[in-house]
């Protein structure tokens, strides 16, 4: 074999691996694809059950609505701190 048979065959083979290493490529990014799109499915879902539970809880406690969320709601009487607790409480 002379030399430009010998660098011939090593080109094709080094496209050859390009090309492999090309398609493993594409193969790679559809897996983070399809692992996107699936995380996206879990926390859509997850939210949705969430709502879920949620809306049952409230069924159960009048007190809370469910237009209202938890954080936003007036405190109770058990929860306010009054300047005579505080008073109280120091030493």
């Amino acid at each position: 074999m002379n030399f430009e048979t010998i660098s011939l065959l090593l080109n094709w083979m080094e496209l050859g691996a390009l090309l492999a290493i090309l398609f493993r490529l594409s193969s790679t990014s559809q897996l983070f694809a399809n692992t996107q799109r699936e995380l996206r499915r879990a926390i859509h879902h997850l939210g949705e059950r969430r709502t879920a539970e949620l809306a049952i809880n409230n069924a159960f406690n009048p007190a809370c609505s469910p237009a209202v969320p938890r954080s936003r709601q007036p405190a109770t009487t058990q929860s306010i701190m009054d300047i005579d607790d505080l008073a109280n409480s120091s030493p």
